[in-house]
């Protein structure tokens, strides 16, 4: 059980609904929870307060993975598994898994390699448009700064084209891509040093890019979270203490929250903005929590919940971490994974956000 979760810290109480091992959230849509458990991929909905489970679809991996993914030390040495969805309008789920990025077409019950990630293993966030398009960027170490693409399906998942290439030498990689449906636009962050750390406004056909903030470690982003207000983020970085920031639509930016560690996660629920912290090597950064922050205005901000590292390797076995679900969420569900904490390895947390409107 997370330990620091309390209504005194948080005025719209946490009240935990349930939990639920060898699950991991990805993303919601149109009110249902997908989340995936190994190579399957499950749709929760809510009934009689509790998430209801479905299965949606299946990707068939290597015979070896087969293996791997049914432990839970050998899941996070190869790092198994779904680790990112995007479901399209007509419903079509495209998810990242290790070496692909597969496709399910409505109808179908196993997913299908619509693209094989060919540097690095996977990008680490996936994004769908309103019209059908989709988008990842490339994520792998890149240590000689080589070019970096970003790829586009135009039909949904089933073909992948490059639409945008990053010259050699300006970014290291992709951390993420968003849909900003208030203003129809893209959101880009790149990192890791120096003017590689990038956000960027682009248009959906990706012909304009424009960069918005760059040049230091604090736009060192891969969480973000949309609203009509603006564009909230938080720092990922492990040489300066960690930020959450907002970007409004006039372009200021304000700093609303300091964070004890690095965050790569981030949510809406309801009208309440969360972000995670995780657990790495870091001299700026020594915290031994994985936590959550939750808020909206400057001074609203608080930690709702933590779990302590657990003893594996972080080299090895991943960093302590906590995965929050992408997506549109109009319930009152925080939905959480936590990976290398004591207790809650590998489990999915459901709890209740009360006041959420």
């Amino acid at each position: 059980m997370p330990g620091h979760a309390s209504a005194t810290d948080f005025a719209r109480a946490l009240t935990l609904v349930e939990r639920i091992p060898w699950l991991r959230v990805l993303t919601w849509h149109d009110g249902a929870l997908y989340a995936a458990r190994g190579y399957d991929v499950l749709r929760g909905t809510t009934s009689g307060g509790r998430m209801r489970w479905q299965m949606a679809g299946r990707y068939r991996p290597p015979a070896w993975r087969s293996l791997t993914s049914k432990s839970r030390i050998g899941s996070r040495l190869v790092r198994d598994g779904f680790h990112a969805l995007a479901v399209t309008p007509s419903g079509h789920l495209i998810g990242a898994v290790p070496g692909a990025i597969v496709t399910l077409i409505p109808g179908a019950s196993e997913f299908i390699v619509s693209h094989r990630v060919t540097r690095g293993t996977r990008p680490l966030h996936i994004t769908a448009t309103p019209g059908g398009r989709v988008f990842f960027g490339e994520y792998f170490s890149n240590d000689q700064r080589e070019e970096v693409h970003i790829y586009a399906s135009q039909d949904e998942g089933r073909t992948w084209q490059t639409a945008y290439t990053f010259p050699r030498g300006a970014v290291r990689h992709v951390h993420n891509v968003v849909y900003d449906h208030w203003e129809n636009c893209l959101w880009i962050f790149t990192g890791d040093y120096g003017d590689e750390c990038r956000i960027l406004r682009a248009s959906c056909d990706l012909k304009t890019v424009t960069p918005v903030l760059a040049g230091n470690q604090q736009v060192r982003g891969v969480a973000a979270v949309i609203t009509a207000e603006g564009l909230y983020f938080a720092s990922d970085t492990p040489l300066e203490m960690n930020h959450v920031y907002r970007m409004s639509r006039e372009g200021t930016l304000a700093a609303l929250c300091d964070l004890d560690s690095s965050c790569i996660e981030g949510c809406l629920v309801g009208d309440t903005v969360v972000f995670s912290t995780m657990v790495e090597p870091s001299a700026a950064n020594p915290t031994r929590l994985v936590s959550l922050y939750a808020g909206r205005e400057r001074g609203s901000w608080v930690r709702i919940a933590s779990w302590r590292k657990d003893s594996w390797s972080m080299r090895y076995f991943q960093y302590g971490n906590a995965f929050l679900p992408t997506g549109e969420n109009s319930t009152d569900c925080l939905a959480v994974t936590t990976i290398g904490v004591r207790a809650d390895d590998l489990v999915t947390t459901i709890f209740k956000l009360a006041g959420v409107k």
